[in-house]
């Protein structure tokens, strides 16, 4: 089986050989586009598939008036059986969700995502929002997709800048399948993934998102919301600001929510115990407020198609359904109730994202408020126009990504004809969320981390690329701890190493020694031929760790002006060194591979 193994491998390279001799880097990244778009499609069609199977299942001829009596306990099960199947499937390794990890790759993981997101992703967040966890789909699908992306590259040894490539055509192919958005993925990628881009980067993404489209659409034809064509007036224009700077200081409340839930959830240690609290919280306000219950997509396809009364009329407040400051309040409650409903599934276990919650509260803010000003008599407004145009101020609040929230919204509603209004609250929106919070929900935990890498700081990005263990320098001469300068002369005086590490004969690092000293021990000079080493070695300026970021690394050796430091491993064991100038080649040769990027 190792041999079978090995010989694979041996192809593989050998085809990687051959092709980089006759295919440039420019048309087999577009080749693996077509792949990624194919397979990334295929991958949110089969989620999408999964999560309304398990919905459908469970919801089948179950009358409205008991349907969330009786389930109420689904989203527990839900979030039960996702944390249950990563524990049991993944051991060893922690469930990623949300577009953070993506993220996160980029900066500090040259791009690699582990291939289990592939299918863990479908599986985890099918089950949680199948059974009603109040999160959306997208995420996963785009953590998914780029995992497609990044896996497919590395597969055929692309080096790190096509790798980030090809992972955001799997988050562009992933976000274009779940929504039938080619437009939208797209500028998702770019936006989000690869604020720095040129424009052959385009090609790749739109090959991608567009054939996942195709693909959804084939296998799964069922839009996200079903299109509506109605104009905007000039005389709301005063209304849709109003809207913008409401949808703004929600965002801007909705990310203070986030990091206190997560917080809260932090102190439990004990999964299970996450489990049980988030998932009666979540029955308890589905079982107040039902449009918590799964993604919430309904809900806002009903209010888009002139429903006013529906967020109520499947409740327990069903009698007041036709009383609007019943059905006004009711959806503000429904509102706040969705932030904490949603937060709850991600913090308790459930796999998901904030992009679908995002647009559903949205969504309800946009109707909370166009319907309440024409409850007062002041102006008559297009309730579904100010629906649409808060799921994208929202989406582009929260994300820090105006351009995915004005298209991605424009594409599955088909409200081009609101492009002036959606430009307006969508720009607003985030200049709110973005004077107030200098990162999105995506961002904030890897900023405060170090972990979110400016592609303004060149020197940063390439540093975050390497890994000790690339630069580690071994070829030195060991002393150990109860030997003599006497006893190793030869070894010293021959050695092309001016330092020498005394390690134990079990492998710890006890210190160094200089060959100055060791040479003045030798000749006379300085007393000490026949002590021990232990003795007589001297403590570093500092120690690195094995798996340190490089960042620190250099930070260490430019305080002491040091060009040289010790790397440890677990328990103190001895690894070798790092060096400035084994630092500066690699360097070197990052900024070279970067240069030859799609040539």
């Amino acid at each position: 089986m190792a041999n079978l193994s090995v010989r694979f491998f041996k192809k593989i390279d050998q085809i990687n050989q051959w092709r980089m001799k006759k295919v440039s880097n420019r048309n087999f990244i577009i080749l693996l586009a077509f792949l990624v778009g194919i397979v990334g499609g295929l991958m949110a069609s089969v989620l999408k598939r999964l999560t309304h199977f398990i919905a459908a299942t469970i919801q089948d001829d179950i009358d409205w008036k008991v349907k969330y009596s009786v389930y109420l306990i689904f989203p527990l099960i839900g979030i039960l059986l996702s944390v249950f199947f990563v524990r049991k499937f993944l051991k060893g390794k922690k469930m990623e969700h949300g577009i953070t990890p993506i993220i996160y790759a980029i900066s500090r993981k040259g791009s690699r995502l582990d291939p289990s997101n592939i299918y863990s992703q479908v599986v985890t967040s099918a089950i949680t929002v199948g059974f009603g966890g109040s999160c959306g789909l997208e995420a996963p699908v785009a953590l998914g997709g780029s995992s497609i992306g990044s896996n497919i590259a590395r597969f055929f040894g692309l080096q790190y800048k096509e790798v980030t490539m090809l992972l955001a055509c799997g988050a562009a192919a992933g976000i274009s399948g779940a929504f039938n958005s080619p437009l939208a993925g797209m500028i998702f990628a770019i936006e989000i993934l690869l604020p720095e881009f040129s424009i052959p980067v385009f090609i790749p993404l739109l090959i991608s998102s567009a054939l996942a489209s195709v693909v959804s659409r084939l296998l799964y034809s069922e839009p996200l919301f079903s299109t509506f064509n109605s104009d905007w007036q000039i005389s709301a224009l005063l209304f849709y600001l109003l809207l913008a700077v409401l949808i703004g200081l929600y965002t801007i409340y909705f990310a203070r929510v986030s990091s206190t839930v997560g917080k809260w959830f932090s102190r439990i240690k004990n999964p299970y115990n996450k489990v049980w609290v988030s998932g009666i919280s979540l029955g308890l306000m589905i079982f107040v407020f039902p449009a918590l219950y799964g993604e919430g997509y309904i809900t806002i396809q009903q209010i888009l198609n002139g429903q006013f009364n529906s967020i109520v009329k499947n409740s327990l407040f069903s009698d007041y359904k036709d009383m609007g400051l019943v059905v006004l309040g009711y959806t503000v409650l429904t509102l706040f109730g969705k932030s904490f409903a949603a937060l709850f599934t991600l913090n308790g276990g459930g796999n998901g994202g904030v992009f679908g919650p995002s647009l559903v509260m949205g969504g309800l803010l946009g109707f909370a408020f166009s319907y309440g000003i024409n409850l007062t008599g002041i102006a008559e407004l297009n309730v579904p126009n100010f629906v649409v145009a808060g799921m994208a101020g929202a989406l582009s609040g929260i994300m820090h990504a105006p351009l995915t929230g004005i298209f991605l919204i424009a594409e599955v509603t088909g409200g081009y004809t609101l492009m002036v209004p959606l430009m307006l609250v969508c720009s607003i929106s985030y200049l709110i969320n973005r004077a107030v919070l200098k990162h999105s929900i995506y961002t904030k935990v890897l900023a405060e981390s170090g972990d979110l890498i400016s592609y303004e700081d060149k020197d940063r990005s390439v540093l975050s690329m390497m890994r000790i263990k690339y630069v580690l320098e071994t070829n030195f001469v060991i002393l150990r701890p109860d030997e003599t300068p006497k006893s190793r002369q030869t070894d010293i005086i021959h050695s092309k190493r001016n330092i020498f590490p005394v390690v134990s004969h079990e492998g710890k690092f006890i210190g160094l020694l200089y060959s100055e000293f060791l040479f003045s021990v030798l000749l006379g000079e300085v007393e000490g031929g026949d002590t021990p080493f232990e003795k007589l070695a001297q403590k570093p300026n500092d120690t690195v760790g094995i798996n340190e970021n490089m960042e620190i690394v250099m930070a260490k050796m430019n305080k002491d002006d040091t060009w040289i430091l010790p790397v440890l491993g677990d328990e103190n064991k001895y690894m070798g060194f790092v060096s400035k100038s084994s630092v500066f080649n690699k360097y070197r040769a990052l900024l070279i591979r970067q240069g030859h990027y799609l040539e």
